[in-house]
């Protein structure tokens, strides 16, 4: 708070010699003028003092028979008078305070919180379609209004709170737990064949089977039918309830392999050069500057930096650099240890995403081979599967 005030009133740096410079100091102490930051060298003094205490040294000076010399000059007071001479400088500083006053009176960024079943591009394009965007006035958003807006539009948001920070919309909502499924009580489904196999096990806890263990089916087979017959004596059909099928069949089948991977590929070798080029954004407009053009070969990074005032004032600004590593593509041949290693990897990840499936894998029987310029991993791989797809009539 003292600097400030310091720079507000203005002061200068001095330097002091002559007959007596310890008694300058001492009669400026008794006079109330305010001396700091003293350094002395030999007989000479250095030291700051206010503009309004400089102005009543001449008298001291004369009866100490010292000499004053300004070093330098700071403070508001000096700062002001360059402001005006350099009037396009002083055009700009009023031009940019005027342009942040402005900016504060809008909308810059929108933020989503709490969304999960909802996207934040969905929920984007329902506040497009109730005119509520980046660049919008923050007089023209009535907070209530959207809060309903939302609730009446999705209906599995229980509670949701919209709030303007600075210059970013906030909109915070929370979404119902329970996901309610919709049951077709009085609706009749039936099971179908999803793939081929040969049918190992089968738990039918609704429906009728149409078809038993050891059967083998084609993918669209019927399986379990919702339709339940109901007979007379005479074994005639009197009439039919309907139900959703619910059965568990699982199948036994083979699954083709095959993982490919080519004899040569493309290694990126770095030639050490390197380039930058800067960029000012406005929006989603760039303009790059500085630099030579890029490489036919570079790999390329991004340091962007957006331009914010105060807390929560994000400006449409950003700037930044463009950094280009150079690299020539060299070809290269796997060799038969590494493509054999490269290939395992791959088969690997596939059995992986099997059992993701719950799929039970039985037997592998694969090998490596080459095919028309390519390593390849090929096979059958025996698995068990759930295959029961419910289709409603």
């Amino acid at each position: 708070m003292i600097n400030l005030l310091k720079f507000l009133r203005g002061y200068v740096r001095i330097r002091v010699w002559g007959f007596a410079p310890e008694r300058f100091m001492n009669l400026c102490s008794s006079r109330n003028i305010l001396l700091w930051d003293i350094t002395k060298e030999k007989d000479v003094y250095e030291m700051c003092i206010s503009l309004g205490g400089f102005r009543r040294l001449k008298g001291i000076a004369r009866k100490t028979r010292t000499r004053v010399v300004i070093l330098k000059r700071c403070g508001l007071p000096f700062l002001l008078p360059r402001m005006f001479a350099r009037k396009i400088f002083l055009l700009g500083f009023c031009a940019a305070v005027f342009f942040w006053y402005q900016s504060s009176l809008y909308i810059w960024d929108i933020t989503v919180e709490g969304n999960t079943a909802i996207t934040e591009d969905i929920f984007l394009d329902f506040l497009k379609e109730q005119d509520i965007r980046v660049g919008m006035r923050k007089r023209a958003l009535d907070i209530g209004q959207l809060e309903k807006k939302i609730r009446r539009e999705y209906t599995q948001v229980i509670w949701t709170s919209a709030k303007l920070s600075g210059t970013c919309l906030i909109i915070s909502i929370k979404e119902n737990d329970a996901v309610l499924a919709e049951i077709r009580e009085d609706g009749c489904s039936d099971l179908y064949a999803q793939k081929d196999g040969v049918i190992v096990s089968m738990i039918v806890r609704s429906g009728v089977p149409q078809v038993k263990i050891g059967d083998a089916v084609e993918r669209g087979t019927l399986l379990v039918s919702g339709c339940i017959p109901v007979y007379n004596e005479d074994a005639t059909v009197r009439k039919y309830q309907y139900t959703r099928a619910d059965a568990d069949v699982v199948v036994e089948r083979t699954q083709e392999v095959y993982e490919a991977l080519p004899y040569v590929y493309e290694k990126k070798e770095y030639t050490g050069r390197e380039r930058t080029k800067y960029f000012f954004a406005v929006g989603k407009q760039e303009f790059t500057f500085g630099g030579k053009d890029t490489y036919p070969y570079a790999d390329m990074m991004c340091i962007r930096k957006e331009i914010s005032l105060l807390k929560g004032l994000v400006l449409p600004f950003s700037f930044g650099t463009y950094r280009y590593r150079e690299y020539l593509p060299v070809e290269r041949e796997y060799g038969v240890k590494e493509a054999e290693a490269l290939l395992r990897e791959q088969y690997d990840k596939l059995l992986a995403r099997m059992r993701e499936k719950e799929w039970e894998i039985l037997q592998e029987d694969v090998r490596m081979d080459t095919d028309s310029g390519v390593w390849v991993i090929k096979g059958e791989v025996r698995v068990r599967e759930k295959i029961g797809e419910e289709i409603f009539r």
